[in-house]
């Protein structure tokens, strides 16, 4: 990164003065992932040899307001410093960064060893043995997380409440200011509303706690990571989040992909000591694939218009229709057709469209891979997944498109609209109300453009396949 130089001066600088015994920063290791903010591992040199920290800042060390009810970094510093002292696992906070810091926001922290990606959280053989009680320990801690006591820990200062209600509309309003036709939000939104929780008691919601979101080593859950999102609501959104299938990684487990809804829910009781309403927990799962389908949206406009236009966030951006599938099988599953890619056989140019495509993917996926490392490694097979997302695009979305429209204009009763205009007309019956839920062949058609939007952008999501395999099978009647 151009700012390399700065920011190891301007760590130094700070963990020097701050940071008992340091003597100097040997290494800053921006690590893979975090779209929305930057963790980082720290070496610093001390009098008994070299020691490891964590920092986590905002993006591009750029200071921006949180969303409305989020707490921003400093806030989750104490969020996590509250969340220590009610036992649950943290690493331990050991500054907050200052505004002359030179920084941005954020804070440096005690560096932990463990697992934190999913997917071999799902699947690692040294894992193997603790895996099976994960999904109880994740209860345990959730039910830790949620008594704790928001005003003896001073978090009414930097939390907000939000109800299930008001939540739903934050999300629906942000995703209506991006000013893209997605009628499978609004129609998920239009259902989330109808079926409010009718009975819950407000506290403290981590808002992502998910697998991905954890570390984890052979003795269970180590630390519980990323607190940005946190706010004061329904907590049974947390274990709904738990169990949407974005972060089950592949895994057959609805919970994390690794454990059961009765496992997650015994450790849950056992802690608090209070019942989980299955219903309420399915009511969250539903809006985890929503908000989520939003969230990535929002990756995609950030990188048009925000401060850190990484390949990574076009590529996130993509991921919306993963969501809106896992909304499809959630609400209105039912039957699906979807077609193989067709070949690109054209002798009219040489070298063809898809073998230009092909040759910088394989390039990045294998030379450059082959000669990086860390962050930009890992945005290399990013980019090189993007292309083939255009290789599909190229070959499927002709058809996928010709299919979309037929299906809108046999919805709408409209035999010569075009694509752009039936698709906004949809979205702003479903948003004015005027176009019910229950509308022949509205769910037919929602379900079938969505899972062909997944066959382009990742055929192998296991919402595609969940989709696929429902066959005949009854449609559940999203209205009612």
């Amino acid at each position: 990164m151009s700012q390399e130089p700065d920011l190891h001066a301007l760590l130094e600088t700070v963990l020097t003065r701050e940071i008992p015994g340091c003597l100097g920063l040997v290494q800053a290791e921006r690590l893979s992932g975090g779209a929305s903010q930057e963790t980082y591992r720290l070496v610093v040199e001390t009098a008994d040899g070299t020691r490891q920290l964590a920092l986590r800042r905002a993006a591009g060390g750029m200071a921006r307001d949180p969303a409305a009810g989020y707490p921003g970094l400093t806030g989750e510093a104490r969020l996590m410093i509250a969340a220590r002292a009610a036992g649950v696992p943290e690493p331990e906070v050991h500054y907050v960064l200052a505004e002359d810091d030179g920084l941005g926001p954020g804070f440096v922290m005690e560096w932990l060893d463990g697992e934190t990606l999913g997917a071999r959280i799902v699947r690692s053989p040294a894992l193997a043995e603790v895996r099976p009680r994960l999904a109880e320990a994740c209860g345990e801690v959730l039910a830790r997380i949620h008594g704790i006591d928001i005003d003896g820990a001073g978090l009414a200062a930097v939390l907000d409440p939000l109800t299930p209600e008001a939540f739903v509309h934050q999300t629906w309003d942000r995703y209506r200011a991006m000013d893209t036709p997605k009628p499978m939000i609004d129609f998920t939104a239009r259902w989330l509303l109808e079926h409010l929780p009718a009975d819950f008691e407000m506290g403290l919601v981590h808002n992502d706690f998910r697998n991905g979101n954890l570390m984890v080593d052979p003795t269970g859950v180590v630390a519980v990571l990323d607190w940005e999102a946190s706010h004061i609501g329904d907590p049974m959104r947390d274990l709904g989040w738990i169990c949407t299938n974005s972060w089950r990684f592949g895994g057959t487990g609805p919970v994390g992909g690794f454990g059961s809804y009765e496992d997650l829910f015994r450790g849950y009781e056992r802690v608090s000591g209070r019942p989980v309403d299955p219903e309420r927990v399915k009511y969250w799962e539903v809006f985890g694939s929503f908000w989520w389908a939003v969230g990535c949206l929002q990756m995609a406009e950030h990188y048009r218009t925000g401060p850190d236009p990484s390949v990574e966030r076009p590529g996130i951006g993509r991921r919306t229709s993963e969501c809106q599938v896992d909304c499809v099988n959630l609400l209105i599953p039912g039957p699906v057709q979807v077609p193989e890619p067709p070949p690109f056989d054209s002798t009219l140019d040489m070298p063809r469209i898809d073998e230009l495509l092909v040759s910088v993917r394989d390039f990045l996926r294998n030379d450059v891979r082959a000669e990086t490392e860390g962050r930009t490694r890992f945005l290399a097979l990013v980019a090189s997944n993007s292309l083939d997302i255009v290789l599909r695009e190229t070959a499927l979305g002709p058809g996928h498109r010709a299919a979309e429209l037929a299906g809108l204009r046999r919805v709408l009763q409209d035999p010569e609209g075009d694509l752009e205009t039936l698709r906004w007309r949809l979205v702003h019956g479903l948003r004015d109300g005027s176009i019910d839920l229950a509308q022949p062949g509205l769910t037919d058609h929602l379900r079938q453009t969505v899972a062909l939007q997944v066959a382009i952008d990742q055929p192998r999501y296991s919402g595609l396949a969940t989709a696929s395999r429902q066959g005949s099978s009854e449609a559940v009647d999203a209205a009612r």
